[in-house]
């Protein structure tokens, strides 16, 4: 029976992972560090601690960790101020679902970006709970990002859905006994074994319902 819903937020209610690809190429290519498509594919899900301390240790930005989330998230927050990437669809999935589950959402972005994303869509009265991986030890494909979430909804997280694009999310929300309802999401993809975890597999956030979430007919 499920009693909550925990959204992603990047990749699902955001196309915003082409703007943290752009922002951070730029700003490595800037730093003098390597940027490829296995740097990239290797970020996706990683919290920005962990992230951070990849681009300083991996792809060789003389920055710190520190500065490297800083200027990242600095960059981001302009870039949303300037365009808000919000994914076709988006505001009426939440609105449908949260009108009989509470919600909440479970990202791998910063804080900061969290708030000024739901704030600038209108969607932050639908959220009881928000949580970002970098409030908790370790970002996506561990559990931990979910397992906050519900505990913050009070709910037992074997009671919550998540919605999820990525194959990261997928594995995180799986790992913490969650029913997971998978978007894929064109651009960026999750992997076949990945996805073979879903629980379903909807095409759009036009298909998702409460009913879909929750694996009710």
């Amino acid at each position: 029976m499920i009693e909550a819903v925990v959204f992603d937020m990047d990749g699902v209610l955001l196309q915003s992972e082409e703007v943290w690809d752009e922002v951070r190429e730029h700003y490595v290519r800037e730093r003098g560090g390597r940027y490829d498509a296995e740097v990239q594919r290797a970020m996706m899900g990683m919290s920005s601690t962990e992230w951070s301390r990849y681009l300083h240790e991996v792809a060789r930005v003389p920055d710190t960790p520190e500065e490297i989330n800083a200027e990242v998230v600095r960059r981001m927050l302009a870039a949303y101020k300037e365009h808000l990437p919000l994914l076709r669809g988006a505001i009426d999935a939440v609105r449908r679902v949260a009108a009989q589950f509470p919600l909440g959402l479970a990202s791998s972005s910063n804080r900061e970006l969290i708030d000024v994303a739901l704030e600038q869509a209108g969607l932050a009265p639908y959220f009881a709970a928000t949580v970002s991986s970098e409030e908790v030890a370790s970002g996506k494909p561990a559990p931990d990002v979910y397992l906050e979430a519900a505990r913050r909804l009070g709910i037992d997280p074997q009671r919550c859905a998540a919605i999820e694009d990525s194959h990261g999310g997928i594995r995180s929300a799986k790992a913490a006994g969650m029913r997971v309802v998978a978007i894929p999401n064109p651009s960026y993809p999750p992997d076949d074994d990945a996805l073979a975890q879903a629980d379903v597999v909807l095409g759009s956030l036009s298909e998702l319902t409460a009913e879909s979430a929750a694996g009710s007919s």
